[in-house]
């Protein structure tokens, strides 16, 4: 199976998953139809991606993951719409396409992210699972979306902006929460639905952290040189908006040997799980090999 055909077929699984899941009835269409517009703006679905490569790792079918899966994407899809706007990054262009924002109005950008986020822990509630996992699964969600991750890293994020001499430790931190805390879950949610053994989910969950690292950092070079039509977005708008990066604080060859850093710890973790995991493996080399 190649990295390709896996990556293919994942997306093609949660995608299907998530059109099932986001049914027009009973909301405001106009709400339908900025939430769909973003959540059908494509992008690589690597954090269901995870879900379901930890699911195959350890012999499980894909239909347990595909709530989490959806959940997962329509929170990360939230995430981007309301970091889109106008008091966030301010960006008019979002994978290729105009921002939520712009495509509609703020209004209704800040509500069809309101939407997404708590349709997410609904959809994740009613996962096909023993009721002790799916308190485990909401969670630990919980504890990744909000405050001590995710928002707590965008908000830390954001006061960072502007500012000098922000310490390697702290721009650490904040990608930690950022960026790594939903891969983390991720991994985290598809040991629990595989049983995983205890051992065996701290090594992913330890991957992930390192996976999330090395995600950002590959963002953060992307932005210094990526191609703007490959990336779908502004390339150097992390400069423009002074932003905190590796490459500002590494310099651009630091930024890279950090990266290599980040992958040869991930790689360790893998290594030391009971299964053989070619497939996180090759997501991992997808990630730090990725253009866009």
């Amino acid at each position: 199976m190649t990295r390709q055909v896996s990556l293919s077929r994942w997306k093609q699984e949660v995608e299907r998953a998530l059109s099932t899941f986001n049914e027009r009835s009973a909301m405001p269409s106009r709400l339908h139809d900025a939430m769909t517009y973003s959540l059908e703006a494509g992008g690589k679905r690597i954090r269901p991606a995870l879900v379901y490569a930890v699911l195959e790792t350890y012999g499980r079918p894909l239909s347990l993951g595909h709530e989490v899966a959806a959940s997962l994407e329509m929170v990360h899809t939230y995430s981007l719409i309301h970091d889109d706007l106008p008091a966030m990054d301010d960006d008019d262009v979002r994978r290729g396409r105009p921002t939520n924002h712009r495509q509609f109005d703020e209004a209704t950008a800040i509500l069809a992210g309101d939407a997404l986020l708590t349709d997410a822990f609904a959809l994740l509630a009613s996962t096909n699972t023993s009721p002790e996992k799916v308190v485990a699964l909401v969670a630990s969600f919980g504890r990744a979306a909000g405050s001590r991750g995710m928002v707590g890293g965008q908000l830390d994020d954001m006061l960072a902006e502007k500012q000098s001499g922000v310490p390697l430790e702290t721009l650490q931190s904040i990608h930690e929460r950022k960026t790594g805390a939903l891969l983390v879950y991720a991994l985290e949610a598809g040991a629990i639905l595989a049983d995983a053994s205890e051992s065996d989910r701290e090594a992913l969950k330890a991957f992930g952290q390192h996976l999330g690292i090395a995600f950002q950092i590959q963002d953060d070079i992307l932005d210094v040189e990526g191609d703007e039509a490959l990336i779908g977005k502004r390339v150097g708008s992390d400069e423009q908006n002074d932003k905190t990066t590796y490459p500002k604080l590494l310099g651009l060859d630091g930024a890279k040997a950090a990266l290599d850093r980040e992958v040869t710890m991930a790689e360790a973790e893998l290594a030391s799980l009971s299964v053989e995991a070619a497939l996180l493996r090759a997501l991992l080399a997808f990630v730090v090999g990725r253009n866009h």
